[in-house]
């Protein structure tokens, strides 16, 4: 298989700053920009994720490096995605949502359940107390 020798990368194409765990969060930081509600960005987890972080961890977006304002990454039917669901040196398709005070990041497509790692293999049953 061949691969070309050369393709024009997406006008909007955003690789990540960095990608932090902290709080029980997986942030993704983007570069400062102004991100327009209702514009498709691809964005690149370029970072590796850290070891530490658990796979239930929500993943928000921030920008040039300001922690105190976030935005969550959430799936097209807009419930949040979570650590299990990022790969590092992935693309990922997302559309800006605003309101008047805030906005989220919103995968344009489903994931691939290959990679969603977030399903429980089983609805935990109760444990039975000893008879006794």
């Amino acid at each position: 298989m061949s691969c070309p020798t050369h393709k024009r990368l997406c006008d909007k194409l955003v690789i990540s700053d960095s990608v932090t765990f902290a709080n029980g969060t997986l942030i993704i930081d983007l570069p400062q920009a102004a991100y327009g509600n209702c514009q498709k960005y691809c964005i690149v987890v370029a970072q590796t994720i850290p070891v530490t972080t658990t796979i239930t961890a929500p993943v928000v977006i921030t920008i040039g490096g300001d922690t105190t304002t976030t935005y969550p990454l959430l799936h097209c039917d807009c419930t949040p995605v979570y650590a299990c669901s990022i790969n590092t040196r992935t693309r990922y398709s997302t559309c800006v949502h605003t309101d008047r005070t805030t906005g989220t990041f919103r995968l344009l497509g489903k994931l691939p359940c290959s990679r969603c790692a977030d399903n429980l293999l089983s609805i935990p049953a109760p444990a039975t107390a000893p008879a006794g």
